[in-house]
């Protein structure tokens, strides 16, 4: 797949407040400073798309952003952003809850983890919980260009393992670098091969309906 055009949509405080539109979503979120937003910029060749900041916990809000006209990609808030109150992380996490068990148009989570950092609590408890409510999602291995190869290699196998001790089937996963635009094409095509199946299922289930007979 190539992206054409990106733009933004909407920003929503609220999962209710979200397009009302039947386009498939993909979400990406993470830790507060994982590289979300240089990732988003990356994928769609624009480097002004989402904003970037050297202060973690910026995206407050659900981001929509609409690709090829054909499907969102949306930014969610991060999480685990120590300075924030309880009662804004409360919020948030009602926000990000909220969107992931009600957004019918939700295809797949992209979970995003640094790559440098041993696993993390706050991410394996996040992936437990995707696991546990049956959605769909990928993890996004980041900032693979501040490693050597073998060091993410070694990273990513570590992390696979203390999955592995969790779960019988491990969740798709992509390593990337905005810097050196790595993993892109193969997000890519994880998205438009994700969007045909979604097609042809829904092709298929009108198909049944006309041939059912009242």
């Amino acid at each position: 797949m190539e992206i054409k055009k990106a733009e933004f949509v909407i920003s929503s405080p609220m999962v209710s407040m979200c397009p009302k539109d039947t386009k498939e979503e993909y979400a990406f979120i993470g830790r507060s400073n994982v590289g979300k937003s240089s990732l988003i910029n990356m994928l769609c060749r624009n480097s002004h798309l989402a904003k970037t900041s050297s202060t973690p916990g910026k995206t407050m809000l659900i981001n929509h952003y609409i690709i090829n006209n054909d499907w969102y990609l949306v930014d969610l808030p991060g999480y685990g952003f120590a300075k924030r109150s309880k009662r804004e992380i409360e919020k948030l996490d009602r926000m990000i809850q909220g969107y992931i068990l009600q957004r019918e148009q939700l295809a797949c989570v992209f979970l995003l983890v640094d790559v440098r950092l041993a696993p993390q609590k706050i991410d394996l408890e996040f992936i437990n919980w995707l696991g546990t409510m049956g959605i769909p999602f990928c993890i996004v291995f980041t900032k693979a260009d501040k490693l050597s190869r073998l060091r993410v290699k070694t990273n990513v196998e570590e992390y696979c393992k203390v999955l592995s001790e969790t779960w019988e089937e491990l969740p798709p996963y992509f390593v990337t670098s905005s810097e050196k635009r790595e993993g892109r094409e193969e997000i890519l095509d994880f998205i438009e091969k994700t969007n045909k199946v979604i097609g042809s299922a829904y092709d298929n289930d009108n198909d049944n309906r006309k041939t059912v007979k009242p």
